[in-house]
């Protein structure tokens, strides 16, 4: 096998070690750069003599200045870089690009649950959301006994759910800040996935009352699906003891069961699927291979008219200025500017800046820092025009390519995900994560072929057969595309489904706790 490294753009001044296992010294690439020390796959490797205070350059773009003189040939890690400052948001080009009509593509569709509201499930699950986590205990319990007992009588539905979370007393319910994790359990139980039939626990004396989760008033942001809510409060006086709690549980669930058995998978078009896209664990290879991969996926959704959202504020912040042009109008990139300002000021007022994002496992897989870790990660958006920008917990409101502004957190990102009403999950890694999520199917990319091989049972799709030349960005994002049809459909289970791996939702609470 030839020494494999990639220097992305003609005005790169670093490339990749791509390489399985990385390269000795010695090693000449193809540019002639010969490696004076070994230097580990995923990392970077100076094409060029580089003076102290000097640029360094990856993706075309200033990923940081190098704080030492770095010679040709030598590797180049995230000590040896100065972070750079981030574009500034009140001078950006906004909406220049000019799109051409894509190509409809056409011929597509998948098997789902139509639901009274046009939304469609890829699963069918009876949801138990709760108002505050004092109940999580009761509701795990409840859980196990209506796996047990109840589901084997309503083979049509999937699988139950608790909805639980760290939220709903000890919090100041009525700060402004607040609006984002009542909004986000509002828009969770009319996830597509539910069927609109969705059951609420409560304890009785809770500052988050259930009623608040399905009633109105409605809060800015909600998604418009119907729900059929049911809901009690443990501290009823008509329970006594917690065997009367659990049966007035099981005898609502069972109410819901019936209706949601009756749903049935029908043919629909690839327009109905909200596909969200997520990185974790990710790696230099990320923006080589699987993120660019899960790019050409979207746009391949978004021509079929289906929906796809990217998120993540502190990975996108550094790249910006290269989304900004991407937005259909002026009203679309303020709204961008507005969420990334809204996240500036919220890390400084706690005392951190985004460089608090990046992970040692980060840079162990090679990046440096996290403008490099935000030019690799918007590689997911792919090419598609930018058509709307939703706050934290808000529900989508149009087909294409939506920004959804949430923290990078796995767990938070995907809860807010959710309640944008996504029905599928891409999800790529490169120093490898056993994520999933109970509610939707998470499919899970690598990056570099050593973690799919080493991971074999836990990963569904190797991209890193990119950056060893054995199948193209393209190929690679059909096969995520065609992938994602199978899985939605209910035909193919992803190994986190097979597994039965599932995080706990994690609230966005920008609010102050009491």
């Amino acid at each position: 096998m030839p020494a494999l490294s990639i220097q992305i753009d003609p005005r790169d001044n670093v490339a990749v070690v791509v390489h399985p296992g990385g390269l000795p010294a010695g090693t000449t690439l193809t540019d002639g750069t010969e490696l004076l020390e070994p230097v580990p796959q995923g990392h970077k490797v100076a094409l060029t003599d580089i003076a102290s205070g000097q640029p360094i350059r990856r993706y075309g773009e200033i990923i940081g200045y190098a704080l030492v003189g770095i010679g040709r040939g030598h590797w180049i890690n995230e000590r040896m870089l100065c972070l750079p400052e981030p574009p500034a948001l009140d001078a950006l080009p906004i909406a220049t690009r000019t799109f051409a009509a894509p190509e409809p593509l056409e011929g597509y569709t998948f098997e789902g649950y139509r639901n009274s509201d046009g939304s469609v499930g890829t699963r069918n699950i009876l949801a138990i959301s709760t108002s505050v986590q004092c109940v999580a205990g009761v509701t795990e319990h409840v859980v196990r006994r209506i796996r047990e007992e109840l589901l084997p009588s309503y083979p049509n539905v999937d699988d139950v759910v608790a909805l639980n979370h760290a939220y709903g007393c000890g919090v100041a319910i009525n700060a402004p800040a607040a609006v984002v994790p009542i909004r986000t359990l509002r828009n969770l139980v009319r996830n597509p996935n539910f069927g609109g039939e969705v059951m609420v626990v409560g304890l009785g004396c809770e500052k988050l009352q259930p009623q608040r989760l399905v009633d109105p008033p409605s809060l800015a942001g909600e998604t418009s699906g119907q729900v059929n809510p049911t809901s009690l409060s443990l501290q009823e006086q008509c329970f006594t003891g917690f065997a009367a709690m659990v049966d007035g549980i099981l005898a609502m669930a069972e109410t819901h069961l019936r209706k949601l058995n009756r749903r049935q998978r029908e043919t629909c078009p690839v327009s109905d699927l909200v596909v969200g896209m997520q990185c974790g664990g990710s790696d230099a290879l990320s923006g080589l291979t699987a993120n660019p991969a899960v790019g050409f996926a979207a746009d391949l959704i978004v021509r079929a008219g289906g929906s796809a959202i990217f998120s993540e504020v502190t990975e996108v912040r550094d790249a910006i200025h290269l989304l900004t042009p991407r937005v259909i109008d002026e009203e679309t990139g303020r709204a961008l500017l507005r969420e990334m300002a809204w996240y500036d000021h919220y890390l400084d007022r706690g005392e951190v800046d985004r460089s608090a994002n990046t992970t040692p496992g980060n840079k162990q897989g090679g990046l440096s820092n996290i403008v490099e870790k935000a030019l690799g990660s918007i590689i997911k958006s792919g090419s598609s025009p930018i058509v709307d920008v939703i706050g934290p917990g808000e529900g989508i409101r149009r087909k294409g390519l939506t920004y959804c502004a949430t923290p990078a957190s796995d767990f938070i990102c995907g809860t807010l995900q959710l309640a944008a009403g996504m029905n599928v999950h891409l999800f790529t890694t490169g120093r490898g994560t056993p994520y999933g999520l109970a509610e939707v199917p998470v499919v899970k990319i690598a990056s570099n072929s050593p973690l799919a091989e080493r991971w074999f049972d836990l990963i569904d799709v190797d991209a890193g057969r990119i950056a060893t030349g054995d199948a193209s960005i393209e190929e690679v994002g059909w096969e995520i595309f065609r992938l994602t049809l199978e899985v939605a459909s209910g035909r193919t289970r992803v190994a986190a489904e097979r597994l039965g791996l599932h995080n706990d939702l994690v609230l966005f609470n920008p609010a102050p706790v009491t």
